[in-house]
């Protein structure tokens, strides 16, 4: 069975090659703890802390600042939850956005229940959260700004250096969430000027099940985990080897390729959207036209229905659905409602996601299989 074309990176990566041997050594041979002081602790403590240098230099950061996780969802948790309760004694208040990962507005909203405050600002109708907005929802209570890179559904990029200057004017600490920017656009922590980073390795063709989170000193969130005290005390457990010696050749394979492989991305993505508009009309993007990740490419289709449209590429396209139409209902990603998407156009949008492995020739293939499924749906509308 021939396999459908795969344009749902930003979901999750296929394992780059090189990450898949130099993680082999740890799955077949290399099983010492790194917490052993003996022969055979040596190998896997070196592997850590090669991938931490590693990880290190995709975010130009101090190896000593980054810290591994079982991935993003978890690096949020810790970093928002952490510097909320360390910093409980100076006030209560976050900031963020109406635009976010679940995994950043599902702990404000538990936060909550233990009596912190979160603004939700607004975005755009292409998704720009509006540094004015930030400055304005501050208040002598604020101990956090958490608002993501780039967004996962649409692609576009927050002016998170433009808000770091803002935290940095009032003394707040800053967050954000990088999982689908690190390997696709620059993620310099001194450019950012954040205080902390997450990221997850499944993004970044580095295995699912690892992370890390980076914290600018003197910042100390509360510990991760209590125990044995690896993580330089701060996330107790055996770590999680093989996936950290993934993760951090991932990243050294994304930094040395990144300006090319950026290009490339955006280059495929344009054909897509261009091959599209030659082919459809009634077509709307979502997401910024500009400040937007290379690679991420969200239609709308109006009048038609997501879950449809997959139907009838499904076995040639794999993408995702920005809507859920059900017999008496439709369900509108969180993301479209905060850009104020139509229902009409909302109901039909698809993310194409292109990455590293995509060619040329599929992404022409996609041009014709989505171009014909919606001339044939429209048909019968």
């Amino acid at each position: 069975m021939i396999k459908p074309i795969y344009l749902d990176y930003n979901a999750t990566t296929p394992h780059d090659p090189e990450v898949i041997e130099a993680m082999r050594p740890f799955l077949e041979a290399e099983f010492g703890n790194p917490s052993s002081s003996h022969w055979y602790g040596i190998k896997p403590k070196q592997a850590v802390e090669t991938s931490r240098r590693q990880v290190a230099g995709i975010l130009n950061c101090r190896p000593t600042e980054v810290f591994f996780t079982s991935g993003g969802t978890e690096s949020n948790n810790h970093a928002i939850r952490g510097v909320a309760r360390r910093s409980r004694e100076k006030g209560n208040h976050i900031i963020t956005s109406n635009f976010e990962h679940p995994a950043v507005l599902e702990v404000c909203r538990y936060l909550e229940a233990d009596g912190f405050e979160t603004t939700y600002l607004p975005v755009s109708e292409d998704g720009l959260v509006d540094p004015a907005d930030v400055e304005r929802a501050v208040r002598p209570t604020t101990i956090l700004i958490t608002v993501m890179h780039a967004n996962n559904e649409v692609g576009t990029i927050q002016p998170i250096a433009e808000i770091s200057r803002i935290a940095k004017k009032h003394a707040i600490a800053i967050h954000t969430d990088a999982a689908q920017s690190v390997g696709k656009i620059p993620t310099n922590v001194e450019d950012l000027e954040v205080d902390l980073l997450s990221m997850a390795g499944h993004k970044v063709y580095a295995p699912k099940g690892i992370g890390a989170l980076y914290v600018r000193p003197p910042l100390e969130p509360e510990k991760f985990c209590f125990g044995a005290g690896q993580e330089m005390g701060w996330r107790a457990g055996t770590e999680n080897v093989l996936e950290i010696v993934g993760l951090g050749k991932a990243c050294e394979i994304a930094q040395q390729d990144l300006e090319n492989n950026m290009a490339r991305m955006k280059f495929l993505r344009d054909r897509l959207h261009e091959g599209l508009l030659g082919r459809l009309f009634d077509i709307r993007l979502n997401g910024h036209l500009q400040h937007r990740l290379p690679n991420t490419l969200n239609l709308s289709f109006k009048g038609l229905e997501a879950n449809r449209i997959l139907e009838e590429i499904g076995l040639e396209v794999a993408a995702s659905a920005g809507a859920a139409c059900h017999s008496d209902s439709v369900e509108i990603s969180h993301v479209l409602k905060a850009m104020g998407t139509p229902l009409e156009w909302a109901m039909g949008t698809l993310r194409f996601s292109v990455g590293r492995m995509t060619t040329e020739a599929q992404i022409d293939k996609t041009i014709r299989v989505v171009a014909d499924a919606v001339n044939k749906l429209k048909a019968v509308c």
